[in-house]
């Protein structure tokens, strides 16, 4: 099997690196957590679905040089959440079309500890050379979550619904350098 070019990215607590097979286990037992889940899905995830999620991460490396990370705590190597972009076609007005999607999850024992700011900053930064904009979407329930968007510089753009639920759009745009 081909290796893909997936970049390992590191701050100063965490490493983001590529999502492996093996992973399978620390990620069943994340998106089996309620507080994981509540204002994703409401409910905890299959193995079934696990495992598809899995593979979507390493598939969208494949075709579309971008995708999620396995966030890691760097001095124990325990899987703390994923963070990444993605293309997933929502059947949501307004859809993101070809602006690639940023998402994160945090395994219970990362919250509250700023994981996610960090390891979606990283994220961002190397999207920044990338992408102008990229968007996301995040349950209006959801305050941790609203808090990290507008740590990174999200902006509120429209309120739809996805799957009959209420729904908030971002977008965040690239910083531009000057010469």
């Amino acid at each position: 099997m081909s290796q893909l070019s997936i970049p390992t990215l590191h701050t100063p607590r965490l490493t983001l690196r590529a999502p492996a097979r093996t992973d399978f286990d620390a990620c069943q037992a994340m998106w089996s957590h309620h507080d994981v889940t509540r204002f994703i899905s409401g409910r905890a995830s299959t193995g079934e679905e696990v495992w598809a999620r899995l593979l979507r991460y390493i598939g969208h490396w494949a075709v579309f040089g971008y995708g999620f990370w396995i966030i890691e705590d760097q001095a124990t190597g325990v899987l703390m959440g994923e963070t990444g972009f993605g293309d997933f076609h929502r059947e949501m007005e307004p859809s993101f079309g070809d602006t690639p999607e940023m998402g994160w999850v945090l395994a219970p024992g990362a919250h509250g500890r700023g994981v996610a700011t960090e390891a979606v900053g990283a994220a961002l930064a190397w999207a920044d050379t990338r992408f102008a904009h990229t968007g996301c979407i995040i349950a209006p329930a959801n305050t941790p979550s609203l808090r990290v968007a507008e740590k990174v510089g999200y902006r509120e753009v429209q309120r739809t619904s996805y799957k009959g639920e209420p729904t908030i759009v971002f977008e965040r745009h690239a910083p531009t350098t000057s010469t």
